[in-house]
């Protein structure tokens, strides 16, 4: 047999049954690569699995130098290990150091990977006598690959952790900085509130009203802030798309935080070009530039300076706001739209906020399709944002059909109010009789129903809270829509509600209701959407006076 004639060519005698059957077992049976050298290291046996795996035949093996069959043994400098074999010692090549003795590819695998070894090269003694070399290589290829994975794994389970840790600081923080900006308006608000009810001749009563109306409207900003955080995170934020005069947005904004900025002696500053109207919201495009402007004042110190550019740059419409304020660390720079993220969230920081604001303005931006950026070199030196929005056609937009000149009043008009809050249900009875309607307010369901079926109170319009207990808003606008009678068939109806959602809008309007209008109100607002409905409204109320003159 070949297996025979190779050992008998190593040892140049005749072997016994027990060696002979003992190296046709390592030729034809082992799992690993087995080849021996004489001392001139020339190739004296090659095994079943080297054959298999190299594709040398024994025949081609057998016979060769070993450095000439495969050079890259001397190249990577392995041939010293077999000189120290030859002296009698045993060296183990371990896969991470050595990667593999022999060049062998993996099958099956493109781009000619190579088989992940390790190897053992020792003595072949006769006696006292060196006679030769023996290597034995295994393929753990398998295990370095179950070695890689379980490190990858362990680093994969390390990141999560660290994010976890990460974001457990950041939800930490974030907690405590709700928790103070929550509590700093409630401050100012109970303490105003209990000094004017302790002290009825208060001299600075005014600028009590001032403090008290400041902080609870800091506190909507933050609620409507969390609101529309939650809503883009969960994909229900929807922008009522239209064409809009992105320069009027922008001066509207201008306009808001004129007054803070004033306060702190802060100048703005204005460049704003002739611009293409631009496809989006309205009210959430003011919302990305008073967002960025209300940034640059709070980070501004007294007698700095912002200004407020737009362009047209390609097809593109180009805001830049520039203040002179605090700067960005170029650390921080990169996080700086991130949610609930603070350059400094310590407690002794400076400048309230929940870090939600940027992190909004990023979202509505690319909402629109555009994007928006942030530079600053460093701490001091002031701060750049940069909106780009698409440019859409360049001609005006339509006036909306219910815009209206002149002052607004509600003179004259009856209002049926159903809120079951006693303090709303009284703020809107307030309201509406000081702009000159006729009122009955009511807390239930049950109770508005008697009125409109009754002849001593004929509303011209309906205002109805959505939470109301036993009945609810949505329930009681359908019970009208389906009544007998034309008359409450064809009220006009607004819903007053705290259900400030998309689809609470949407519910509301699918029920019957003509409008929706978000808690806590405006009462200008209100008012002018009472008059969008006047069409409705002047034929409720010509219908009602022609009965009143066929009566008499």
């Amino acid at each position: 047999m070949g297996a025979q004639t190779a050992v008998k060519t190593v040892a140049g005698t005749e072997l016994d049954l027990v060696t002979l059957g003992a190296t046709q077992w390592i030729n034809d049976l082992s799992n690993r690569g087995i080849f021996t050298t004489n001392t001139a290291l020339v190739i004296c046996s090659w095994n079943a699995w080297l054959v298999a795996n190299t594709g040398l035949a024994a025949d081609c093996a057998i016979g060769r130098s070993l450095f000439d069959l495969f050079p890259s043994i001397r190249d990577r400098g392995f041939d010293r290990y077999y000189r120290e074999a030859l002296g009698g010692e045993s060296r183990i090549l371990s896969e991470s150091l050595h990667k593999y003795l022999i060049p062998i590819a993996i099958k099956g695998v493109a781009g000619g990977v190579e088989m992940s070894q390790s190897t053992r090269i020792g003595p072949i003694r006769s006696g006292d006598a060196i006679v030769g070399t023996v290597t034995a290589i295994d393929d753990v290829t398998e295990r370095v690959v179950m070695e890689r994975e379980l490190r990858s794994r362990i680093a994969a389970l390390d990141r999560a952790r660290l994010i976890a840790e990460e974001n457990s600081r950041l939800k930490d923080e974030f907690l405590a900085t709700l928790s103070h900006e929550i509590r700093t308006p409630l401050n100012a608000v109970l303490g105003w509130t209990r000094i004017l009810r302790t002290q009825q001749h208060l001299k600075s009563r005014d600028h009590a009203l001032d403090v008290i109306e400041r902080n609870a409207a800091s506190q909507l900003r933050l609620i409507e802030d969390l609101l529309d955080t939650a809503r883009v995170i969960s994909g229900k934020l929807r922008l009522e798309v239209r064409t809009v005069r992105f320069e009027d947005v922008v001066q509207a904004a201008i306009e808001v935080v004129t007054p803070a900025a004033t306060a702190k002696g802060i100048p703005i500053t204005t460049s704003v070009d002739v611009l293409p109207t631009v496809q989006g919201d309205a009210d959430r495009l003011q919302q990305v530039v008073w967002n960025l402007l209300s940034n640059a004042v709070k980070f501004t110190a007294r007698g700095g300076h912002i200004n407020v550019s737009a362009a047209t740059a390609g097809d593109s419409v180009v805001l830049t706001v520039r203040d002179t304020g605090e700067g960005i660390d170029r650390e921080f720079l990169p996080y700086v739209f991130d949610r609930f993220r603070q350059a400094d969230a310590s407690t002794s920081r400076r400048q309230g906020g929940l870090g939600l604001g940027l992190a909004l303005v990023r979202q509505l931006v690319e909402l629109h399709g555009g994007t928006v950026t942030a530079d600053s070199a460093g701490i001091d030196t002031g701060t750049i944002f940069t909106v780009r929005l698409p440019a859409g056609q360049s001609e005006s937009p339509p006036k909306a059909p219910w815009a209206r000149d002149g002052a607004v009043t509600i003179r004259g008009l009856s209002v049926l109010v159903v809120e079951d809050d006693r303090d709303g249900r009284a703020m809107l009875v307030t309201i509406l009789k000081n702009y000159g309607a006729r009122v009955r307010a009511v807390a239930s369901a049950a109770s508005a129903l008697r009125i409109l079926a009754g002849q001593r109170f004929k509303p011209d319009v309906l205002l109805s809270d959505i939470g109301l207990s036993g009945t609810d808003g949505l329930a009681l606008i359908e019970q009208i829509r389906g009544a007998a009678s034309a008359r409450m068939r064809r009220l006009p109806a607004i819903a007053v509600t705290a259900y400030a959602n998309p689809e609470d809008r949407d519910r509301a309007l699918r029920a019957g209701f003509q409008a929706h209008l978000p808690k806590p109100i405006d009462a200008q607002v209100l008012i002018q959407l009472i008059d969008q409905l006047r069409p409705r409204l002047s034929a409720a109320v010509k219908r009602r006076r022609q009965t009143a003159r066929v009566a008499t």
